[in-house]
């Protein structure tokens, strides 16, 4: 049984993800913003089979918060084995690009809140010699585009600094991984025109549960999304920059 905290468990791929941990038994703590959907999210894995549920309403964006709601989880779990990071936004980019300030909150929300988490529960992983610390981030990140680059830019700063968080934690037996998802059929993305590139949040948790256990360090999923971004990465600045995307 792992004690797992879910940050951000509301949005659809850490439902879907927290049902899997449930179904296996383990045992949950879950932050999320809107009190309702956590509360019915949290009778529902109890249902599914979770050792325990507990949980407690969360803004992200409240920095000051973040010690103390990370020890909450620990105290109600009686310790921490996992925790997979899944809040965000999706941001609109014309807003974005005709206003700095929201701009900016955009990528603290995305970026600067994620860290802050990270930094400490790093340190708590660290010391204990064990844990896994898994974070949803986006294709997005790999390369910007003019359609998103507010959004791309926050994920790209996620990346990097899961790379050094890995690299840093690996010695002390503490697994980092970095989730990176393509098109994923959700409330957020409701709006888009949906194709054979899109995938559910059950394909994306199933993946994430089993990328979790193997100790991977970076996830594309579904997987060919690992070859698209390796060919998007390969296109010159020089072309790259006449391109449409």
């Amino acid at each position: 049984m792992q004690k797992i905290l879910i940050i951000g468990a509301t949005s659809a791929i850490a439902e879907a993800t927290a049902r899997r941990f449930a179904q296996r038994g383990d045992a949950l703590y879950l932050l999320a913003r809107n009190g309702e959907r956590l509360d019915a999210l949290l009778a529902d894995l109890k249902i599914r089979g979770a050792a325990s549920t507990a949980g407690a309403c969360f803004d992200a964006n409240d920095f000051a918060r973040h010690a103390a709601a990370i020890e909450d989880a620990a105290g109600a779990l009686g310790g921490l084995d996992t925790v997979l990071i899944a809040h965000g936004t999706l941001p609109d980019q014309q807003a974005c690009q005709a206003d700095a300030a929201l701009a900016l909150q955009e990528i603290s929300t995305n970026a600067l809140s994620v860290i802050s988490l990270l930094t400490i529960i790093a340190n708590r992983f660290e010391a204990q010699r064990r844990g896994v610390i898994a974070v949803i981030g986006s294709v997005a990140g790999d390369r910007g585009r003019q359609s998103n680059y507010v959004y791309g830019s926050a994920k790209g700063m996620l990346a990097v600094f899961l790379q050094g968080l890995r690299n840093r934690l690996f010695k002390a037996g503490v697994h980092v991984l970095t989730i990176k998802p393509g098109f994923v059929d959700t409330p957020m993305t409701a709006a888009f025109p949906k194709g054979p590139l899109w995938a559910t949040p059950e394909q994306v948790a199933g993946a994430i549960v089993k990328a979790m256990d193997g100790r991977r360090n970076v996830l594309y999923t579904p997987f060919f999304w690992l070859g698209i971004m390796t060919v998007i990465r390969a296109i010159p600045e020089a072309v790259f920059k006449k391109l449409s995307l």
